[in-house]
């Protein structure tokens, strides 16, 4: 008898858990920033609680949790309920860059459940008006042949703008002497100015002085041709296969938040990538939305570890 009241005891629970998903949400919803408010997360954040709250039919707050690159609002979305009511507005940063250069309390990989891809903005290859180069290879050779190193420009040390400069000198042979500047903005202002040869650029602080033709753009970090520069090509595409170095705004939750849930929400988002008003607010700020699944996004995830992994230790001096 005990056996069989257990037995109709654990399936009364389990209908009550799956009608508990099936019913998500029952309460509002919580993104997590961890970054600054104001910032370009927070942005996305603000576009995703919009559309979501009218798709869901419940109230998606926003609470950002600034602090350690990314690192101190992550940790607490690691350590919350796996209950389907908090998320993370997650960046390529506190994923896949600074667990690298960091000791970090959580493991990206099996701590978090990739739910969906937001957005992606991948940086521009720009060189100033002058630097006789019109495509990427002609930058690379002469780079190998000038007398005197060339210098690029970064948004910051130990950002991705820096690192992705050093992943294209290690897959290509070149080297540039890094200025670091303390913004993006100021890294296209160096360009235009003759201070600097070229940079990686975050895409919304170049797009404006790539139309006004003041500097050249010779390509994109992203794995294909981005729609607001539709003929530039990829660095995948032109020199280096498999180069991919954007950033991104993604969707991720607790590991162990049930997986109807999971899906709900990756449903929630695609429809959204579909949005005019959400897609028209991406491009203004240089991004792309992105329509993917979560395995596709544990997939990138997984990938971006392999790429980034081995050269940020060897910048690092770590084995």
């Amino acid at each position: 008898m005990r056996a069989l009241l257990s037995l109709l005891f654990t399936a009364l629970l389990s209908t009550s858990v799956f009608a508990q998903n099936d019913n998500w949400p029952q309460r509002p919803v919580t993104l997590i920033v961890p970054y600054a408010a104001g910032g370009y997360t927070d942005v996305v954040a603000r576009l995703v609680s919009g559309f979501l709250e009218k798709e869901l039919g419940k109230p998606i707050v926003v609470e950002t949790r600034p602090g350690g690159g990314g690192m101190i609002g992550t940790q607490f979305v690691v350590n919350s309920a796996a209950d389907g009511y908090t998320f993370c507005v997650c960046s390529v940063g506190a994923i896949s860059i600074v667990p690298f250069i960091q000791k970090v309390s959580y493991d990206p990989i099996k701590d978090l459940v990739p739910v969906g891809i937001v957005s992606t903005a991948a940086q521009a290859v720009v060189v100033k008006k002058d630097l006789p180069v019109k495509t990427l290879k002609e930058l690379v050779d002469y780079a190998k042949a000038s007398p005197t190193k060339l210098n690029y420009g970064s948004s910051g040390i130990a950002g991705l703008t820096h690192y992705a400069v050093r992943l294209f000198e290690s897959r290509t042979g070149m080297s540039a002497q890094h200025v670091p500047f303390k913004g993006g903005s100021q890294v296209s202002l160096a360009l235009v100015a003759g201070e600097i040869d070229f940079a990686f650029a975050n895409m919304t602080d170049a797009l404006p002085q790539i139309e006004a033709k003041t500097i050249k753009v010779l390509a994109v970090t992203s794995k294909e041709p981005v729609p607001f520069l539709p003929n530039v090509p990829t660095i995948n595409q032109a020199m280096v296969p498999g180069f991919l170095a954007e950033s991104w705004n993604g969707i991720m939750a607790p590991a162990g938040t049930p997986d109807p849930i999971v899906r709900r929400m990756s449903a929630a988002l695609n429809k959204m990538a579909a949005d005019p008003t959400v897609v028209a607010a991406l491009r203004k700020a240089g991004a792309a939305e992105v329509k993917d699944t979560p395995e596709q996004f544990a997939a990138q995830i997984k990938a971006e570890a392999e790429q980034w992994g081995p050269l940020l230790r060897e910048i690092m001096g770590k084995k």
